[in-house]
C-alpha cells in the first residue's frame, strides 16, 4: 500500500453540525457553557502553540522531559508495530517515541483537521521513509475504528494532558472505548497534569502576557465567523479558577455588563446579565492513584508512572487486559 494514506471518517459537514448542536445546548443551558474545542480554529491553534512556550505554562515542557527521558523505556516496554495518537496535530510530541520504537511500522494519526494530518504525515515520512503513516479524519470522542493495516503490538498515545478536558463520565466513556478498540497485550500511553499548588495551575491559564485571554476570547471569534453571531469579545474577561473540591481548573468568560448577543444562523438570542459567565474549559488535575483506579475500572493495568523532575505532570503506561 501507498506510504501515506488518508481515510476521512468524519462527514464533511460534521462539524458544523456539533457546532450547532453545542452553541444551542451549551449557551440556553444554566449555568451556560461550551466545548474547549472549539478555540481551534487556525488563530486559536497559533494562539495555543504560543501558549506552550509561555514561562507559566510548564505542562507541555514536563511532558516532552518525560517522553525524551522514557522513549526507550516506553519502545522496551510495548514492542509497538504500530502507533496510533489521538489528536495528533504537527505529531510534534510523537517524534520521540517514532525515532525510538526499532520495530515500528505503521503510524496512525487521528485528527479533525485533513490539512494538519497532511503536513505532519509528509514531515514523518521524510525523516522515516520507511515508515508507513494512515491518517484519520476523525472525532475520537464519537466512535473510532482503526485502519486493516495496524500489525501488533499496538500503542496508542493520548498525550498533552488532553484527557483532563474530558469530566469524569466522558473519561470513564473514552477509556472504555479505548479498551475496546485495543487488544490483549496492546497499550495506552497517556499524559496527565497533576494536583499541585493553586497559584502554580492558575498562572498556567492565566498567563501575564494575556495570550491565555486571548485564546479563551478565540471561541466567541469562531461563534461570529461560522454562526454569523455577533459576540465582542472586549465584553468578556478572562477568567481561570481553581476548583479545589473537583480538582481541576475552570476557564470562564465573564459579561462585563448586561448584553444579548445575536446568532442569526440559528435563530437565536443569548442574554448575558453583568457578572454572568459561559465556562468554555475545564482542566483536570489527577494523583496517581486516581489515574490507575480510572484505567483499571476500563479493563486496563497501569504498569508504567513517570513524572518530569519536578513532579509536576506524568505520562502512565497501561495494559489492556
Amino acid at each position: 500500500m501507498s506510504p501515506f494514506t488518508v481515510t476521512r471518517t468524519l462527514p464533511a459537514d460534521a462539524t458544523a453540525a456539533a457546532l450547532r448542536a453545542d452553541v444551542a445546548d451549551g449557551l440556553t443551558s444554566t449555568p451556560k457553557q461550551l466545548p474547549p474545542k472549539w478555540f481551534y480554529d487556525a488563530r486559536g491553534s497559533a494562539l495555543f502553540e504560543e501558549i506552550t512556550r509561555l514561562p507559566e505554562y510548564y505542562p507541555t515542557r514536563a511532558e516532552r522531559e518525560i517522553l525524551i527521558a522514557r522513549a526507550a523505556e516506553i519502545a522496551d516496554a510495548t514492542g509497538a508495530r504500530t502507533l496510533v495518537e489521538l489528536g495528533s496535530g504537527s505529531s510534534e510530541k510523537t517524534r520521540h517515541l517514532i525515532r525510538a520504537l526499532p520495530d515500528l511500522r505503521v503510524y496512525v494519526p487521528v485528527d479533525v483537521s485533513e490539512s494538519a494530518l497532511e503536513l505532519a504525515g509528509e514531515a514523518l515520512l521524510a525523516e522515516h521513509p520507511r515508515l508507513t503513516v494512515h491518517a484519520l479524519v476523525a472525532d475520537f470522542m464519537n466512535g473510532l475504528a482503526l485502519p486493516d493495516d495496524t500489525p501488533g503490538p499496538r500503542l496508542l498515545a493520548f498525550l498533552g494532558g488532553t484527557i483532563g478536558n474530558l469530566l469524569p463520565a466522558e473519561r470513564a466513556a473514552f477509556y472504555a472505548s479505548v479498551s475496546d478498540l485495543l487488544a490483549p497485550g496492546d497499550a495506552l500511553l497517556v499524559g496527565t497534569d497533576l494536583v499541585k499548588d493553586e497559584a502554580t495551575l492558575v498562572s498556567a491559564y492565566d498567563d501575564a502576557q494575556g495570550v491565555t485571554a486571548a485564546f479563551n476570547k478565540n471561541v466567541l471569534a469562531v461563534l461570529d465567523r461560522e454562526l454569523g453571531a455577533d459576540f465582542d469579545p472586549s465584553d468578556f474577561d478572562h477568567v481561570a479558577v481553581w476548583n479545589a473540591e473537583e480538582e481541576w481548573i475552570e476557564m470562564r468568560l465573564r459579561a462585563r455588563k448586561d448584553l444579548t448577543a445575536k446568532i442569526p444562523a440559528m435563530d437565536l438570542a443569548v442574554h448575558f446579565e453583568a457578572g454572568e459567565e459561559v465556562r468554555t474549559e475545564v482542566s483536570s488535575k489527577f494523583r496517581e492513584e486516581k489515574v490507575r483506579a480510572e484505567l483499571a475500572a476500563a479493563g486496563m493495568d497501569a504498569r508504567r508512572w513517570w513524572t518530569d523532575a519536578q513532579g509536576r505532570f506524568a505520562v502512565s503506561l497501561a495494559v489492556r487486559r
